[in-house]
């Protein structure tokens, strides 16, 4: 790029992709400037598990200790902030953002930008759905299977991942239920499938979330009948918010998740990828951290190499 930037590297997001990558990048004495909008999609989850060294932490407090940790770099800021928009400059970038929480808004110039933001995430509309989900009721096996061994458990969704699913969860119970809410995502013979391997099927639309004192008790079906549950999984579905790259042109597949290459280049010179927004979408924190630091060394490659592929 020619002429004066603010920054080396902006990254948008500052959950476990994005603060990994930022870490790397600070200590590789580059300067960045992290805006994050402080929305993630894990916010109600108590406890998070699977990430070494830090099994049971809540996703929140995991990413106030990642911003501690990078911000005490002179180089480095880490600001609560919703970007705007990213437009090509001179051959950088120059992104704008509100701040929020009190911060002030932000129009600075970059070499480049790596988006780790997270999905937009939407229930099944079940009324009290959401009182449970992050303690009774969750959408990662590999996080919360453990602590729901033996339970009867609901996999509840409305999307054609619902049989993936239902297979997965009867890792950790031998009573599992899949309930569609009324959709077509299980067809016939996949019931039977399911049905020889113990796993019944309810097409019945689920009307409420039912419990006592916080803990969940059941099911009710739009009939009356509640089915006892006292723990499951749902399937929501996530969508990429990423109207601030409209302009960009960068390649993203039918789920609108952004396209990158091994290495976590975009179609777009200069714009990397990390984390739940590439394909295949939500994983777990320390695959996500594990990105970002993958991203990072491309970054510092590419910085180093003028954009060369590879060498």
């Amino acid at each position: 790029m020619t002429g004066q930037v603010d920054v080396d590297v902006v990254v948008v997001g500052g959950g476990p992709a994005g603060l990994s990558a930022a870490l790397n990048l600070v200590r590789a004495r580059q300067r960045v400037l992290v805006l994050d909008g402080n929305r993630p999609r894990n916010a109600a989850t108590l406890h998070s598990h699977g990430f070494l060294t830090r099994d049971g932490v809540s996703p929140l407090e995991l990413r106030r200790l990642g911003r501690e940790e990078v911000a005490s770099y002179d180089d480095a800021e880490v600001q609560f902030a919703l970007v705007n928009g990213i437009s090509a400059v001179d051959g950088g970038f120059r992104v704008t953002a509100s701040g929020v929480r009190g911060a002030p808004d932000r129009d600075v110039t970059t070499a480049r930008v790596l988006v780790a933001a997270g999905l937009r995430e939407t229930l099944p509309a079940i009324t009290n759905l959401r009182a449970y989900y992050g303690t009774a009721l969750h959408s990662c096996l590999e996080c919360d299977g453990y602590e729901k061994s033996g339970q009867p458990l609901a996999v509840i969704g409305e999307t054609d991942g619902l049989v993936e699913t239902a297979l997965l969860v009867a890792v950790w119970s031998d009573d599992v239920i899949v309930f569609t809410n009324g959709s077509p995502f299980v067809s016939e013979e996949e019931e039977r499938m399911l049905a020889d391997r113990g796993i019944r099927v309810e097409r019945r639309v689920v009307s409420e979330v039912v419990g006592e004192r916080g803990e969940l008790t059941g099911l009710l079906l739009e009939d009356g009948e509640v089915v006892p549950r006292t723990a499951g999984f749902v399937r929501p579905r996530w969508t990429a918010a990423l109207e601030y790259l409209a302009g960009l042109g960068a390649d993203t597949d039918d789920d609108g998740l952004l396209i990158v290459d091994a290495a976590g280049r975009s179609s777009v010179p200069g714009l990397y990828a990390a984390g739940d927004i590439t394909p295949p979408g939500p994983e777990q924190l320390i695959v996500a951290a594990g990105e970002g630091a993958q991203v990072s060394a491309t970054i510092l490659r590419d910085m180093v190499f003028a954009g060369a592929r590879s060498i």
